[in-house]
């Protein structure tokens, strides 16, 4: 028997929770929420919508956190979008006030479960979720480097003419614009990308990569959720599967690539424990400066939040 309880019944929640049941492996999905009605609502469509897909997993919407007992995984999704007007410290206490009440709560009723944050801003919701919860860092981990590497093959795929399936890349660092797409690690059903476009090209995608969140805001006047959910819904899967699976997750860092006491991307390997491993790559030079640049800019906002003492 699994159970899996998504937090947040916003675009990202709901599309984690019926991505997940079309995987048609999980006994139960529980998707919750603040305001209860939208959450029974989104879940009872997803349930309306079995006989017509073909899947067996149960869905059901709740506010009380009761009903998530016994979670083998729960997907952090909660938290509010940046408003105008509002600075990133406002964004990060308001936030870290959400993101640390749900883990509380999660924690409560379900002791065993591994945990994903996928609330924004990431790399220091993983870190507040991390700390607040107790629990050891590889059952407390966030989802961001699977959804940028998806955008980054995605703009590959396009340029290059070829399917995303082939498409294999590497990306670390925080989730934002000082991510690190890796075109050395990157390739296209083996054969490195660096053989297959010209330098400039590769560039224009890194970083239109690095801004991929911004440009979906642009065009929609709101964040992306179809990509993000499945992100989720992918590592979920991974998981509960016990796959063994190799992706970039936000991680608690301890000595690995020179860097602690901070959630920063990372390949790692997933499987029945969360992160089973995580994966030191052989980086160069100019590899491993722009992973500590990134790694700056993240400890900035993780101190933000230290300050703050939420």
């Amino acid at each position: 028997m699994s159970k899996v309880t998504v937090v947040g019944a916003g675009n990202v929640g709901a599309t984690c929770a019926n991505v997940l049941a079309h995987m048609d492996f999980i006994n139960e999905i529980v998707l919750i929420d603040i305001k209860g009605d939208l959450a029974v609502g989104k879940a009872l469509d997803t349930w309306q919508q079995a006989p017509i897909d073909f899947y067996s997993t149960k869905v059901r919407g709740t506010e009380d956190y009761k009903d998530t007992k016994g979670s083998d995984v729960v997907v952090i999704t909660a938290g509010i979008p940046r408003k105008p007007g509002m600075t990133r410290d406002d964004l990060i206490a308001t936030n870290a006030q959400i993101v640390s009440g749900v883990t509380k709560n999660v924690v409560k009723h379900s002791k065993n479960a591994i945990i994903i944050i996928v609330s924004n801003p990431l790399d220091v919701m993983t870190y507040a979720a991390l700390k607040v919860s107790g629990f050891p860092s590889n059952k407390v981990f966030g989802m961001a480097g699977i959804l940028d590497t998806a955008r980054y093959r995605a703009f590959l795929s396009t340029e290059l003419g070829v399917s995303p399936k082939d498409i294999q890349a590497v990306l670390m660092g925080g989730h934002g614009d000082t991510m690190v797409p890796l075109p050395r690690y990157t390739t296209v059903a083996g054969i490195p990308v660096t053989e297959m476009i010209d330098k400039d090209k590769l560039n224009a995608i890194v970083d239109r990569t690095k801004d991929g969140g911004g440009e979906l805001v642009r065009l929609m006047g709101t964040s992306a959720w179809y990509a993000p959910g499945a992100a989720a819904a992918q590592m979920v899967e991974a998981i509960l599967k016990d796959e063994r699976r190799v992706f970039p997750c936000c991680i608690m860092l301890d000595g690995e690539y020179g860097l602690k006491d901070i959630c920063l991307g990372v390949p790692a390997v997933l499987g029945k424990n969360g992160v089973e491993k995580i994966i030191e790559l052989d980086l160069n030079k100019k590899e491993l400066e722009l992973v500590q640049k990134s790694a700056k800019a993240v400890s900035e906002v993780i101190e933000v939040f230290k300050n703050m003492k939420v």
